[in-house]
C-alpha cells in the first residue's frame, strides 16, 4: 500500500513497463486497437476524476465570491502552463516534426492533475484555494480544452470527437462528484486506487508511442520544452512568490497548479482524436511524463522538503498573518 499510494514511484514503474513494451515491440496492438485504447482510456479517466472531484466539499465555492482565486486559479492553472507548449509547437510545425509536436497542444489544453487537492493536504498548502481553483478550472477546462485545439490544430483533429471526450472526462465527473462527495472513501486505498488506473493509461499510451521513428533529437527538443514548462515554471513561481511575501500554503498550491498536468486528460484527447497519428502525438506527451516524473521526485526531496516544510509551518505559527 505505501507504494501503490506513492504518485512518483508509480509513474516511473508505469513508465518502465511501457517503454519495456515499446521498445521491445510486445504491444498487443491488434488486441488494444486504437478504438479500445480510446474508450478504455476515456472511461477509466471519467471514472478516476469523478472519485478525485468527488473528495472537493460543495461549500464554499461561489466564483462570484471568491473573483481573486476564480483568476489566480485560472492563470495559474490553464493560462501560463500552456505559454511554452503552444511556443513550442509553433516553432517545429512547419517542420518535419509538425506529426509529433500536436501532443505539445494536448499538453497546454490539459489543466492541473486533480491530485493538487490531496498534494496541497499532505504538503500543508491552502486546501480551501486548491479545492476552489480545481473546481473552477475544470469547468472552464470544457470551453478552454476546445478553444485551444481548435485554434492551434484546427482540422488535424475531429472536433466532435474531441468536445464528446472533453464532456465524458470532465462534465461527467464535474456532475457526478457532486452527487457522491459525501459517500466516506479511505484516503490510502483511493490513492492507490487510482495510481494504479494512472500506471495502466501511461503503460497503454507509451506503449503505443512511435519513438523509434521519431529520434533522440525530437526527444530531446520535448524533454527541454517540458522541462521549462515544470521546473522553470515551478521554480520562477516559488521565487516570485517568496519575493511578494506569499506564505507558504498558498505558494505550494499556486506552484502544483502551474507545474503538474493531468497527463491522463492529455492522452485522452490524442487517443480519441489523433487516428492514424496517434502514435506520433503520444511522444510529446510521454516525454512530458518522464519530466514530471523528475519534477515530482525534486518537489518532494528538494522543494518541499520535510525541513522547509517544517520551517514555513513553523514561522507561520510563531507570526501568523
Amino acid at each position: 500500500m505505501k507504494y501503490l499510494g506513492s504518485s512518483a514511484f508509480m509513474l516511473s514503474l508505469s513508465l518502465v513497463a511501457a517503454l519495456f513494451t515499446n521498445l521491445t515491440s510486445i504491444f498487443p496492438a491488434t488486441l488494444l486497437t486504437p478504438p479500445v485504447r480510446s474508450v478504455l482510456t476515456i472511461f477509466l479517466l471519467a471514472l478516476m476524476l469523478t472519485l478525485a472531484l468527488s473528495r472537493i466539499p460543495g461549500s464554499n465555492l461561489n466564483p462570484f465570491r471568491h473573483p481573486g482565486t476564480l483568476v489566480r486559479g485560472l492563470l495559474m492553472g490553464l493560462v501560463i502552463p500552456a505559454i511554452m507548449p503552444v511556443i513550442g509547437y509553433l516553432i517545429l510545425k512547419h517542420t518535419a516534426y509538425a506529426d509529433y509536436a500536436t501532443g505539445l497542444i494536448f499538453i497546454a489544453a490539459a489543466p492541473f492533475a486533480a491530485s493538487v487537492v490531496p498534494l496541497s493536504l499532505i504538503l500543508r498548502g491552502d486546501m480551501v484555494y486548491a479545492a476552489q481553483s480545481t473546481l473552477y478550472v475544470y469547468a472552464a477546462a470544457l470551453i478552454w480544452i476546445p478553444a485551444v485545439a481548435y485554434v492551434f490544430l484546427g482540422t488535424l483533429v475531429d472536433m466532435q470527437a474531441l468536445v464528446l471526450t472533453v464532456f465524458s472526462v470532465i462534465g461527467v465527473p464535474l456532475i457526478v462528484s457532486r452527487f457522491i462527495m459525501h459517500i466516506a472513501l479511505d484516503r490510502a486505498k483511493l490513492a492507490a486506487v487510482l495510481n494504479c488506473v494512472i500506471f495502466f493509461l501511461v503503460w497503454l499510451s507509451v506503449s503505443a508511442a512511435d519513438f523509434k521513428s521519431a529520434g533522440v533529437g525530437i526527444l530531446l527538443v520535448f524533454m527541454l520544452i517540458i522541462m521549462v514548462r515544470t521546473f522553470g515554471l515551478g521554480i520562477a513561481v516559488n521565487y516570485l512568490d517568496q519575493r511578494a511575501g506569499i506564505g507558504w500554503s498558498q505558494r505550494v498550491t499556486d506552484i502544483l497548479m502551474v507545474s503538474y498536468k493531468n497527463k491522463g486528460i492529455a492522452i485522452a484527447l490524442c487517443v480519441a482524436t489523433m487516428g492514424p497519428r496517434i502514435p506520433y502525438a503520444m511522444v510529446a506527451i510521454a516525454a512530458s511524463i518522464v519530466m514530471e516524473i523528475c519534477w515530482v521526485i525534486y518537489m518532494d526531496s528538494v522543494l518541499f522538503s520535510a525541513k522547509k516544510m517544517n520551517a514555513a509551518t513553523h514561522e507561520t505559527a510563531m507570526h501568523p498573518v
